[in-house]
């Protein structure tokens, strides 16, 4: 329930950045859907916005919520982009796609000219890794790419490397991502060297995109039970 609160918390506090007449994207996540909502009531009261989804369940939820939906390759900018994290560390790099939509929500966060993170302060890190790296591959060669994203966790220094195939569903079939894709967990003790990991990552071929959001983030949104940090770069 402290948890919950937390991110209903940050999910406020986000609505301070949105102007009316903005494009704003819309992430995927517990904490991003608590914003959709938030979202929805304004717009119910007057505010004048559109939104760029960044996977079929944010999609639904806005368009239920009464959010103008607008499809990314429409827009010249989106203005503010607001998501959640499964990991956010110091200098504000962050974990992501523990939902699966890792690549719509990287695509959609580069176009945008302020990236908000929103998460609950058990999110918070000092070192990334704890949560297991998703990596989106082409089904075509995933176990090929499996190997190759094995090697390169050793490569950076990543203890107790393990590379699993996500599952969906109880007949144990791959999850499959709204772009067709597959996801390799990566999982490891510890990420020592992000950024050396992810240039590793981009290498590989069959890989789309990796859950790694590094030199994105503007502004952090923490939330407490009691109340958010907010954390600039």
């Amino acid at each position: 329930m402290s948890a919950d609160l937390a991110k209903m918390n940050a999910a406020a506090a986000a609505l301070d950045y949105v102007k009316d007449g903005m494009v704003l994207g819309l992430g995927t996540g517990s904490t991003a859907a608590h914003f959709v909502r938030l979202l929805g009531e304004r717009v119910r009261q007057g505010l004048r916005v559109q939104g760029v989804p960044t996977s079929e369940a944010t999609r639904a939820q806005a368009a239920a919520a009464g959010v103008t939906i607008v499809e990314v390759d429409h827009v010249a900018k989106i203005d503010v982009a607001i998501d959640g994290a499964d990991e956010i560390d110091p200098q504000l790099r962050l974990i992501k796609g523990g939902g699966g939509a890792l690549l719509r929500e990287k695509i959609v966060a580069a176009a945008s000219d302020h990236f908000i993170v929103i998460a609950d302060d058990g999110k918070e890190v000092e070192t990334l890794g704890a949560f297991p790296l998703p990596v989106e591959v082409t089904p075509f060669g995933f176990s090929l790419a499996a190997r190759r994203i094995f090697e390169a966790l050793r490569a950076t220094g990543c203890k107790g490397a393990e590379v699993s195939l996500r599952e969906a569903g109880a007949k144990s079939k791959p999850f499959i991502t709204d772009g067709g894709n597959y996801i390799l967990d990566a999982k490891a003790l510890a990420i020592p060297d992000p950024q050396a990991l992810a240039d590793a990552l981009k290498r590989i071929p069959g890989v789309v995109e990796h859950g790694l959001f590094i030199g994105m983030v503007r502004t952090a949104i923490i939330g407490q039970p009691r109340g958010v940090t907010i954390r600039e770069l």
